[in-house]
């Protein structure tokens, strides 16, 4: 029998997104309402993992309500973990989502996730997709050509993840790596033999700018793509 998600938790790791923050936490902040107005409603808890910021991150996550944890840990992975923690994200019943700083989700996103729970999947794999403003045309053109935005894609982003607490913990949670914090949680649920669902539908529009925060991270596959290198050593993104 399934059991019904009464908590989400959404964590967003921060290093220096004064410029982006607001956006991200607008859009987290919409799609929450949705998912809190929801049959049977949820409670929905937003934890902003500021890991050293020197800029206005702390200020911009204040003003729009988040949970604030505050840390010198030095990857995106322990960021998130740290919100997750200072959540208190535990249990069949909660479920953890996270995104990015630089991105924006859409209306649906948190409701999207709790129909896939709903459903049965005990970890979720959104896609995303570059915001083309920020591209050159040939450099969005390769990335479409290296990606499948469809059902049961095989891509994995830390920006459009969702997992039962229970779940995570038993997987050992996001690890505090230099990248693919992601990935490798991913890995450990399908090994242990947990639901995994591959969607497109709850895609998250991601910054394509090509300076980020995480060495081989999402920037820098867009850099690589820039280049005219495929990057295959960036992971499944």
């Amino acid at each position: 029998m399934l059991t019904a998600v009464e908590r989400v938790v959404v964590v967003v790791p921060v290093r220096n997104e004064e410029r982006l923050l607001g956006r991200c936490l607008a859009t987290v902040e919409h799609a929450a309402t949705r998912a809190r107005g929801a049959r049977p409603p949820v409670r929905v808890d937003v934890v902003v993992a500021l890991d050293r910021c020197t800029d206005g991150s702390a200020r911009i996550a204040a003003a729009a309500g988040a949970d604030v944890v505050v840390g010198a840990w030095g990857t995106a992975g322990a960021a998130r973990a740290a919100a997750v923690l200072a959540a208190g994200a535990a249990g069949e019943r909660t479920w953890i989502v996270s995104t990015d700083a630089d991105s924006a989700v859409p209306a649906h996103w948190l409701t999207g996730h709790l129909d896939a729970a709903g459903s049965g999947a005990e970890l979720v794999l959104g896609t995303v997709e570059p915001d083309p403003r920020d591209l050159a045309p040939g450099v969005l053109e390769r990335w479409h050509a290296l990606h499948r935005l469809e059902e049961g894609h095989p891509h994995v982003h830390a920006a459009n993840l969702g997992v039962r607490a229970d779940v995570y913990a038993a997987c050992g949670g996001f690890r505090p790596v230099p990248h693919g914090e992601d990935v490798g949680l991913a890995e450990t649920a399908r090994a242990h033999g947990h639901r995994v669902l591959a969607t497109d539908r709850v895609r998250v529009l991601t910054s394509g700018r090509s300076t980020g925060r995480a060495e081989r991270g999402f920037a820098g596959y867009l850099r690589a793509l820039a280049g005219e290198r495929h990057a295959l050593g960036a992971g499944p993104l």
